[in-house]
Formats: structure tokens, sequence, C-alpha cells
């Protein structure tokens, strides 16, 4: 039998309530540490949802910094070349909240910012993230509602930064996946050239 939760007290009784501290540490600005957090991290998830309530996870990556803040309540992270279908920012055209996670490769902590986000096609600090002399498509810029930094549990039970629990090929490859379910007209080895070193020279 099945027991569902469908209430927050039911939630609270189950959880408990969270110590003041952690209650507490949600703050409406960055800090001087979030800054340099950010200017050490290169990969970031935003997840979106639409004013109908169907959601989107995105990662972002780029070097180190990518994520630009622009003053104390506001960052801008810049958007490359992709698969076009920019589920998330049509998202942000109906529905302007969004929730960044920012992680440092080797840190099981992450830095956590909810806001309000617009697209912008343009802007002067456009400039500061050109990469390999490309200038982003667009940026997400979020006006920032809640900042703090979320605790490294998951990540320790993961033991996600532990090469030596790595095994990429437990799962099929990404030519094999891509054989199966998106582009069977294409032959393995045609997708596996595809995938292959010339992959990462479409990054920018």
């Amino acid at each position: 039998m099945t027991t569902r939760i469908e209430t927050p007290e039911q939630l609270t009784a189950l959880l408990g309530e969270p110590l003041p501290r952690v209650r507490d540490k949600v703050r409406p600005a960055l800090h001087d540490l979030d800054r340099e957090w950010l200017a050490a991290s290169p990969f970031c998830l935003v997840a979106t949802s639409a004013a109908d309530g169907s959601c989107d996870v995105s990662p972002k990556g780029d070097p180190p910094g990518f994520v630009r803040v622009l003053d104390d309540t506001t960052v801008a992270v810049p958007e490359r070349l992709g698969n076009k279908r920019a589920d998330g920012y049509r998202n942000v055209l109906s529905n302007p909240h969004v929730g960044l996670i920012s992680i440092v490769p080797g840190r099981g902590d992450t830095l956590r910012i909810n806001g309000r986000a617009h697209l912008v096609s343009d802007a002067p600090w456009f400039d500061d993230m050109v990469v390999k002399g490309h200038r982003p498509v667009l940026a997400l810029v979020v006006e920032v509602d809640e900042v703090f930094h979320h605790c490294a549990k998951a990540f320790m039970r993961s033991r996600l930064w532990h090469p030596e629990t790595w095994d990429p090929m437990a799962v099929g490859s990404r030519p094999q996946i891509a054989k199966a379910l998106e582009r069977p007209e294409d032959s393995i080895e045609e997708l596996e050239r595809y995938y292959g070193s010339q992959y990462s020279t479409g990054l920018y």
C-alpha cells in the first residue's frame, strides 16, 4: 500500500523542523563568497517551469566564471550554440521564476540561487562573455530573490567526485543512444564519427 503525503503538516511530521541556522540561511543578495564561488564554477543547472506547470532543467557550462555577476542582486548566464529546443527559455517567457544550482568540481556543497529571469539578445557586458572569439547567442538575466549554500550530503552519498566509482560504459554510448532513440536512419559508424573528435569543434 502506498502512503501519499498531501499536506505541509504531513511533510513536517515526517521530516521534522529545520534547524534555525538552516531555515534562516537564505539571503536576498550575493555575498563576496558567493561571487568567489561563481568565479570558480564552470557548470550550473537552470530549472524553469512554464505557466502551465511543465518543467525543465537545463545544464549550462563554460570556463569558470561564466555566470557573470552584474551586481549584488543580478547574475547573467550566457547561451551558446545548442540544439535550438530552448525549452527553459520558452518557459521563462511565460513564467520568470527560475532556480540555479552552481557547482564547483570536487566540491560537495553547491550554491543555489532562486529568482526572476528575463532574456536579452545583447548587452554591453556580452563583450566580457566572449569565449574563443564567440559572443553569447543570448543571456538569461536572473534577479536574485534568494541565495544560499546547500550542504554536501547528496554528493557524499553518491560519491560523485570519486573516480573509482565512475563507470561510463555502464550504459549505452552516446552513438548507441542516438541510433536507438533519435537517429535510426544513421549508421553507428556515422554517429561515432559525429560524436567523436569533431563534436567538440562545434562548441562555439
